[in-house]
């Protein structure tokens, strides 16, 4: 079992930055997958951003170039760097984390607000 913890979500007004950070605990010594998708009220869940272990980090249309998806060496945490934020990137954030039997692991989700 892994264990996801999400922290760094909060309000910031539009064009700010936030950082997103995700600790895995559990048995996460090996875990070929982390990301982050997000969920805003009546939608659909969307995937955000995904790294792998090695690296190769995967970015939706809608925030390349503004977001910005890490690992730790230990690969144990995953961070987004979100820059130039608008109101439409408002949602509840989830960290997501896949082991190598493609079980998949969700974090609690953390609020991320900007207003206008």
């Amino acid at each position: 079992q892994v264990q996801l913890v999400e922290s760094g979500g909060g309000l910031v007004q539009a064009g700010g930055s936030l950082t997103l950070s995700c600790a895995a605990s559990g048995r996460t010594s090996r875990m070929p997958s982390m990301g982050w998708y997000r969920q805003a009220p009546g939608k659909q869940r969307e995937l955000v951003a995904t790294i792998r272990s090695e690296g190769n980090p995967n970015y939706a249309d809608f925030v390349r170039g503004r977001f910005t998806i890490s690992r730790d060496s230990a690969k144990t945490t995953v961070y987004l760097q979100m820059n130039n934020l608008k109101p439409e990137d408002t949602s509840v954030y989830y960290c997501y984390a896949r082991d190598y039997l493609y079980n998949d692991y969700w974090g609690q989700g953390t609020q991320v607000t900007v207003s206008s």
